[in-house]
């Protein structure tokens, strides 16, 4: 599949079919997620991945519990085989920038010098290829954040002090049930044209 041709076929999936993914998809999804950038080639993420429903039922228990389950609108996101936890980990951009290469920067003191927190957007460039590997190998896939229960989500996956996640990934093939997986409300709006954003030479 051309780049672009995933790029446009691109879309969040709500609801899934409850099948496995074939051997070896899951890796491949992985794998292109790590040729993300990375400043300094840092590449302070890490990924708690759930496959099958005795795993993903862990995730779903501590942040979705059956109590709230009947007011949730996205039932079908239940069913995804796979969840990915992308984790960033702040301490191992400080670590590489207090490196003799990278000394003079001064942002090997504190994740505090750092102006922009790229430890976040280089795990968020790593989801991004994923959701696009993803559509190459023909699944659909939802990025969500995680609203409630993080603390207790992470001490239950053992995840160690220090590394943060952005969000889920919620990876399988796509429910073809009827009105399953409707389309965000939000999508109204409208993707805004290029002028609108693009300001060239200046502002």
């Amino acid at each position: 599949m051309e780049l672009s041709d995933a790029i446009h076929r691109r879309r969040m999936v709500r609801a899934f079919e409850p099948r496995p993914l074939p051997a070896g998809v899951l890796d491949t999804v992985l794998e292109l997620g790590l040729h993300a950038p990375s400043a300094g080639f840092s590449q302070g993420w890490a990924f708690v991945v759930l496959e099958g429903p005795e795993q993903t039922a862990r995730f779903w228990d501590l942040t979705l519990p059956e109590g709230k389950r009947d007011r949730f609108p996205w039932t079908g996101l239940l069913a995804a085989p796979v969840l990915i936890i992308p984790l960033a980990h702040a301490q191992a951009y400080v670590d590489r920038y207090a490196e003799a290469d990278k000394g003079t920067s001064g942002l090997g003191r504190s994740a505090d010098d750092w102006p922009v927190p790229y430890w976040l957007i280089d795990t968020a460039m790593t989801s991004m290829l994923m959701l696009l590997a993803a559509v190459d190998q023909g699944l659909g896939a939802l990025f969500f954040g995680i609203f409630d229960h993080e603390a207790e989500l992470l001490a239950d996956l053992g995840v160690p002090t220090g590394y943060r996640p952005i969000g889920t990934i919620a990876l399988g093939y796509r429910s073809t049930e009827p009105g399953a997986d409707r389309p965000s409300g939000s999508l109204a709006r409208g993707r805004r044209p290029l002028d609108d954003v693009v300001h060239r030479g200046t502002w």
